[in-house]
């Protein structure tokens, strides 16, 4: 019996991912989980803020657009150096600040966790190890755009574990 010739399989690396939702949804605790099942790095992009945008968070005042744009900047740059794989919490909560992401990295996918204000609101109210004062979660509720249609992505609720998160957001091949 002669040997079977060898096929190439080809694997096709997992595109970079962002961890969407607004302050509290779980996008830090979410993305971690999931960058370990996909065996990449992992970056909370609220590392990535300059300390002027963190001072005016802490102070309990939103920032605007002007304050975002070189923030994701280095959150888009950051995935661009990951096209091989690579997990980023970040809030992504306009259209327009993703499309800024995507301009770096145009194959990013996004994992948006989506809950209701009552339920975040109840998470933030017991979370002390964050700049993020619960004051502004209205105003991160009122920027939010949810994923359009014709964003690479899925929509997940945070009302279920984050195991069953990561499994979701596997399983639906975003």
């Amino acid at each position: 019996m002669e040997p079977q010739p060898r096929r190439t399989v080809r694997v096709r690396p997992p595109a970079p991912v962002v961890v969407m939702g607004v302050s509290g949804s779980g996008k830090s605790t979410v993305g971690m989980r999931l960058a370990q099942r996909l065996g990449v790095p992992f970056v909370d992009a609220d590392t990535l803020h300059p300390p002027a945008n963190i001072a005016k968070m802490a102070s309990g005042e939103p920032l605007d657009d002007d304050d975002r744009r070189p923030w994701l900047d280095r959150v888009g740059e950051w995935l661009a150096g990951h096209r091989g794989g690579g997990v980023v919490s970040c809030s992504a909560l306009k259209r327009a600040y993703r499309d800024r992401l995507r301009a770096h990295c145009p194959q990013v996918r996004f994992l948006h966790l989506a809950g209701p204000p009552a339920l975040i609101g109840g998470r933030l109210a017991v979370r002390t190890d964050h700049f993020m004062p619960a004051a502004l979660l209205s105003s991160q509720f009122d920027a939010l755009e949810p994923l359009g249609a014709d964003e690479a992505g899925v929509t997940l609720s945070v009302d279920q574990g984050v195991d069953a998160i990561v499994e979701g957001y596997l399983r639906a091949g975003a």
